[in-house]
C-alpha cells in the first residue's frame, strides 16, 4: 500500500500544515514554494501510478482527500487573513459539504456507493481554485506584482464555476438514484 505515489500523496498532506505555518510566520515566498511542490507532487503521483500500474485503493480515496485539504486549508487561512473575498469561501465550501452530505445520504439510503467522476466544469471549478491560490500567494511573495494579475477575477470565476459544478453533481446523484434498478 505504500508505493512512491502514495508516499508523494502522504507528503503532499504533510505540506499542508507547513504551508499554513509558513504563512503565519510571514515566510510567504516559502508558503509559495511548498504550494508549487504539493502540486507537481499531485501531479507525479497519478502520472507514476499509472506508469508502473501502482494504484491502490488507498491512493485513490488519499488522492482526492490531499487535494481537498490544500484547497480548504489554503481558502480559511487566505479568507482568515482577508486575502479571498468571504463570499468565494462560502460558495465553494458550501459546494463540498452538499456533495459530501449527499454522497454518504446516497450511500446510507442504498448500501452501493456512487462513483464520482469529475464533470469538466468541476475540473476547471478547481483549477481556477488552484490559480486564485497560487496568485494570492505569489502576489503575498512579490507584493511588487500587486494589481498585476486578476486574483479576484479568478475567484470569482472559481465561484461561479464551484457552483454550477455543485448543481451538475446534485442532479448526477438524484439521476443516478432515480434509475437505478432496485
Amino acid at each position: 500500500m505504500l508505493n512512491i505515489p502514495n508516499t508523494l500523496t502522504l507528503l503532499r498532506i504533510a505540506a499542508i500544515p507547513a504551508i499554513l505555518i509558513a504563512l503565519d510566520e510571514r515566510h510567504f515566498v516559502l508558503a509559495f514554494g511548498l504550494f508549487v511542490a504539493a502540486g507537481v507532487t499531485d501531479g507525479v503521483d497519478g502520472l507514476i501510478a499509472r506508469l508502473t500500474n501502482t494504484r491502490t485503493d488507498l491512493g485513490a480515496y488519499l488522492d482526492p482527500l490531499a487535494d481537498k485539504g490544500l484547497v480548504l486549508s489554503l481558502l480559511l487561512k487566505l479568507t482568515w487573513m482577508g486575502l479571498v473575498p468571504q463570499w468565494v469561501l462560502t460558495i465553494i465550501l458550501t459546494r463540498d459539504i452538499v456533495c459530501l452530505t449527499g454522497y454518504a445520504l446516497l450511500f446510507f439510503l442504498t448500501g452501493e456507493r456512487l462513483e464520482v467522476l469529475p464533470t469538466l466544469v468541476g475540473k476547471l471549478a478547481t483549477f481556477l481554485q488552484l490559480c486564485g491560490l497560487a496568485i494570492t500567494l505569489v502576489v503575498l511573495a512579490y507584493p511588487e506584482l500587486d494589481g498585476a494579475v486578476p486574483g479576484g477575477t479568478i475567484f470569482a470565476g472559481a465561484a461561479f464555476a464551484t457552483a454550477f459544478a455543485g448543481v451538475q453533481y446534485v442532479g448526477r446523484g438524484l439521476r443516478w438514484y432515480q434509475t437505478r434498478p432496485v
